[in-house]
């Protein structure tokens, strides 16, 4: 659970842990960058609602079901977190 006196994440730290993150579904473990397409990586929305829960326990940022589902790229779910982040 995140601390109330955790500052907020910056862009390079989120894509380095969002990239962790997606390496496990990754069967070489490679880490995406931030223009990596989800179905070039074959990360599907259920995978991605596996990360926001990840996103949500690391840094509070609450996203839903329909907020990640419709996401192309992982630039676009890093922007979603730094939005969402507290």
């Amino acid at each position: 659970m995140p601390h109330d006196n955790v500052t907020a994440p910056n862009a390079e730290e989120v894509l380095h842990r969002i990239a962790g993150w997606l390496a496990e579904f990754d069967e070489d473990g490679r880490k995406p960058g931030r223009e990596a397409r989800f179905a070039d990586l074959d990360i599907d929305s259920l995978d991605l609602v596996e990360v926001a829960e990840q996103t949500r326990a690391r840094w509070g940022a609450t996203l839903e079901v329909t907020d990640v589902k419709d996401l192309q790229t992982v630039g676009e779910l890093v922007d979603l977190v730094l939005e969402r982040a507290r």
